[in-house]
């Protein structure tokens, strides 16, 4: 890149200010050195905004006074990768970025999703006049907000469908929920400025949608060109002007400075509302109790769950995510690396029967289709790091769980619930509908409750979840660094001598046959305290466990370890034995282990402790 000389702009000047966003999918090399020169130009320019540099392109949201921005832009043209920009471009009266940033990042926009590659394939553009012409003649046509749910609040087009996302990372999931009657009807989707889309529609195709379409520019672009028919409210900008009207003039819409939602003009006249304290999304309303909320909650439990969703056959796909230690292994020892408690034999015949396929399906070499992998695959595969395979379950029927969740308390940022047991969390092994990710997801759309931590599938008590990504990265943070108070109660075989004991041994890194964590020397460190609340008359004992950190398995594999394995344990068996780590049914036995209460630090930094009722097990105070 080269610089010419330029005039300075004073960030004082009365000069209207320019602001300009643009994207460009196109492989770029020496990131480094391009980031130098861009932060130098636009520091000698005195731009402000930000800058993303990656292997697959650019993406820019860039805000000054009109020659200095124009001289910017003729700057990245002089580069061949960024020779055809077409910056999209608005008046504001004042600079609305702070300062200006320019970072390499893996991806111009996060996705996560391999295969797709839109420098080499995007779905087909459909401009601005021409999707107002399909809007005007009534055309049959499907509208898909490809943004966030705060965006889609704020204004979106007429009919358009909300797929009900926290973040564009979970649009794959979003995808999911839609009609299977979509894949063959016509899909427009739309963002801010087109850039979501780029990956949103390739995606698409590869999940089977066959006629799917792109709003060249996105809102932004359609706004420029034919203004807000078809359209209804504002458009999400991600500057301090915070949104903007079909006529591209800053709105007064703002932002909480608490919970992040946007607040409008009419919103900032309610009560609710107070500056850098609340705004009537994150404040609660008193008219609703959080005992009738609670209620609602637990009669909206027990209608998705009766009957179970598992219940009725369905296909379903077990992810197998190939991790860098199996990178170049053949499919067959991959597989046996993975789950090795399956069988080698049983691979072989799950390859042979094609119920092991690839993820990523193939391009055709004519049409703009895709096609899976010829199937069977060969066992002799050479497997790559990162590579994707799905485990098919031919139409079937998922085993009972237990689906008594209670939930204890809810406000605008947490869920605190008692999770029954047997309840898997994730979807894994025979589960994939009969979880409770999957029932949080039903009850509480278009809300997707963050999950940040986990309890076994045969393990009862307190969990936490929380309603805001924001919050949940602060109390997941608290888990990983071992600062979350945790109890346990669990009832074992056999009556300890001492009223506290504590267990060292260290357990292995992964799970051995059976998919058991076995005590292991060179393994991880694991440290848990015990206390014995009571001894029972028929030879088992209550005792409540402080674990000081937090293994797979770790209560379990240390009491057994120290000969007073848990009543129940299926794999943790009396004398010393194994079984294996499966999950019970509801008409078995418990297992006797319970999560009795958490104790974290919210946003604020207060502490908050919560506690789950024993089972009628584990009900030591009733004796």
């Amino acid at each position: 890149m080269s610089a010419s000389t330029a005039p300075s702009a004073s960030p004082e000047s009365k000069t209207p200010i320019i602001n300009i966003s643009c994207y460009k999918f196109v492989a770029l090399d020496n990131l480094e050195v391009r980031k130098s020169a861009v932060r130098r130009r636009a520091g000698e320019l005195n731009l402000k905004g930000t800058v993303l540099l990656s292997p697959e392109g650019i993406n820019l949201f860039v805000a000054g006074p009109p020659e200095a921005i124009h001289l910017f832009v003729d700057f990245l043209r002089a580069d061949p990768a960024f020779a055809d920009l077409q910056p999209k471009e608005s008046a504001n009266e004042y600079q609305p970025f702070n300062r200006m940033l320019v970072k390499i990042k893996k991806e111009i926009i996060a996705f996560g999703i391999d295969g797709v590659v839109p420098a080499q394939k995007t779905s087909p553009k459909l401009s601005a006049r021409e999707l107002k012409r399909w809007l005007d003649e009534g055309r049959k046509v499907h509208l898909l907000d490809t943004r966030n749910d705060y965006e889609y609040d704020l204004g979106t087009f007429d009919n358009a469908i909300k797929m009900g996302l926290d973040h564009f990372r979970e649009f794959p999931d979003g995808v999911a929920r839609l009609s299977e009657e979509l894949k063959n009807e016509p899909v427009v989707m739309f963002c801010t400025g087109g850039i979501r889309c780029e990956k949103a529609g390739p995606y698409m195709e590869m999940a089977g949608f066959n006629q799917v379409y792109q709003l060249d520019g996105g809102i932004l672009k359609y706004f420029e060109e034919v203004g807000g028919d078809h359209y209804h409210g504002e458009c999400f900008v991600f500057d301090q002007r915070v949104a903007v009207d079909p006529s591209l003039q800053e709105t007064p819409t703002t932002q909480c400075y608490i919970c992040q939602a946007v607040v409008t003009a009419e919103e900032q006249q309610l009560p609710q509302y107070v500056p850098g304290k609340s705004c009537p999304a994150c404040y609660r309303e008193e008219l609703q109790s959080m005992a009738e909320l609670i209620e609602s909650r637990h009669a909206e439990i027990k209608r998705v769950t009766t009957p179970l969703p598992g219940s009725e056959p369905c296909l379903n796909r077990r992810p197998l995510n190939v991790p860098q230690r199996c990178a170049n292994m053949t499919l067959i020892e991959f597989l046996d690396d993975l789950h090795p408690q399956v069988g080698r034999d049983e691979w072989l015949r799950r390859i042979a029967d094609s119920t092991i396929v690839p993820t990523e399906p193939v391009r055709r070499r004519r049409r703009p289709k895709w096609t899976p992998e010829a199937l069977p695959l060969s066992p002799d595969r050479i497997v790559r790091e990162g590579e994707r395979f799905d485990q098919l379950a031919p139409m079937s029927v998922e085993p009972d769980v237990a689906t008594d969740i209670r939930v204890l308390h809810e406000d605008d940022e947490f869920i605190i619930l008692s999770k029954p047991a047997p309840l898997p969390v994730h979807a894994c092994g025979r589960f994939n509908r009969n979880t409770l990710r999957n029932i949080l997801n039903l009850v509480w759309f278009p809300c997707r409750p963050h999950i940040v931590h986990r309890l076994d599938a045969n393990t009862s008590g307190i969990m936490v979840l929380c309603k805001r990504k924001r919050v949940a990265a602060i109390v997941q943070k608290q888990f990983e660094n071992r600062l979350v108070g945790k109890t346990y109660l669990a009832k074992v075989h056999g009556h300890p001598s001492a009223d506290k004991m504590s267990c060292e041994a260290s357990l292995a890194r992964e799970a051995g046959d059976g998919g058991i964590y076995l005590i292991d020397p060179d393994g991880n460190e694991a440290s848990t305290a015990f206390e014995v609340l009571q001894r029972c008359e028929d030879g088992t004992a209550l005792v409540r466990a402080f674990p000081r950190t937090g293994r797979t398995n770790q209560i379990r594999a240390h009491l057994w370890h120290l000969g007073f394995p848990i009543v129940g344990d299926p794999a943790y068996l009396k004398g010393g034995q194994l079984g294996s780590s499966h999950t019970l049914l509801p008409s078995e036995p418990p297992m006797c282990l319970h999560s009795e209460s958490i104790a974290f630090q919210d946003a604020d930094r207060k502490e908050q402790k919560f506690e789950a009722p024993a089972p009628e097990w584990g009900d030591y105070r009733a004796f």
